[in-house]
């Protein structure tokens, strides 16, 4: 017989982390934990207020499953019984983490993927006046990959300005976080060309993304907000190069899988990508990131201070998560 359990978890954030959509200093968590004849499995995931997730709604949509759960549900039939999204995420992979515990057969491998090796990953500047991001890019200038957040309000080239200037050899990744308007993204691109910008992370709102089709833009767009699951990935060909993978907007490993090989077939690079949280989070997208083109898996370096076994990170360099911690 399986038990589960559920709780949130709040984690200091090192600072502030701040987008355009706000600023927070603490990353609300909320982690799933499945014993079963000895073993034990947990998935950790990030309500998002953008996708009307609350961590209130997620425990309780965990609660509604649980018995289900207990009774034996399987991978496949949990993503028919969840929606997609955070709450289905750590269910997925607390369940991965188990069957890996319980068979002793490592996740990567019951997946079918390689071995994990050590990832390079984005490094995360928060949005702020220039010269505190200049100040912040100097601080990291020998990270080979940042990526800065930025805020649509007209000051967004002179940000980019004072980070190339703070981090004149650093390849830089922009993320408008829906901030930008459709009249802007070509002039914008065009000027963040000359500055050595490698990717723009989702220019415009989702529900505006059209105005991106056909576009001659110098910069790859990457899809964030408008990319989720499996259903709507051809609706990007043609609007985006790139999609960002994350565990949070798939619902877990499982579809994410899934995702992948989708957008492979349809010439779409991957990027993968996190929330703000622990290791316990960042394991299971490291698997996932081993082919991706950027990888963005800073979410635990960001924390004033990690859970126990932790991902190591020398530098950007991110090592494979220890089986302690996950799968």
């Amino acid at each position: 017989m399986r038990e589960i359990s559920v709780e949130s978890e709040r984690w200091p954030i090192a600072g502030a982390f701040t987008i355009s959509r706000g600023s927070k200093t603490e990353a609300e968590v909320v982690v799933v934990t499945i014993r079963e004849d000895g073993a034990t499995g947990r998935g950790e995931c990030v309500p998002y207020g953008r996708y009307g997730e609350t961590v209130k709604d997620v425990v309780a949509s965990i609660k509604v499953v649980g018995q289900s759960i207990s009774d034996g549900m399987t991978r496949d039939e949990l993503q028919r019984a969840m929606h997609r999204g955070a709450a289905r995420n750590a269910v997925d992979c607390a369940l991965w983490d188990l069957e890996a515990k319980l068979t002793g057969e490592p996740v990567w491998k019951r997946a079918g993927l390689g071995e994990p090796q050590p990832l390079t990953t984005a490094y995360t500047l928060s949005l702020a006046e220039p010269d505190i991001m200049r100040e912040a890019a100097r601080q990291a200038a020998a990270r080979p990959l940042l990526k800065l957040k930025l805020g649509g309000d007209g000051d967004d080239l002179v940000r980019v300005a004072a980070v190339r200037e703070g981090a004149p050899n650093a390849t830089l990744i922009v993320d408008a976080n829906e901030g930008w308007k459709a009249d802007d993204v070509l002039p914008l691109a065009r000027e963040l060309a000359k500055l050595g910008v490698a990717l723009i992370e989702q220019p415009l709102p989702a529900k505006e993304d059209e105005a991106l089709r056909g576009i001659d833009c110098p910069i790859p767009l990457c899809a964030d907000e408008s990319a989720h699951g499996v259903e709507g990935m051809t609706r990007l060909v043609g609007l985006y190069q790139y999609v960002n993978v994350k565990l949070d907007k798939t619902g877990g490993l499982t579809e994410a899988l899934s995702v992948l090989r989708c957008a492979k077939r349809r010439n779409l690079k991957a990027m993968v990508g996190c929330m703000v949280a622990t290791s316990l989070a960042m394991a299971p997208a490291a698997l996932i990131a081993q082919g991706a083109a950027f990888v963005d898996l800073d979410g635990a370096l960001l924390l004033a201070k990690d859970r126990e076994h932790g991902i190591r990170y020398d530098g950007s360099v991110m090592m494979p998560p220890e089986r302690a911690l996950w799968g």
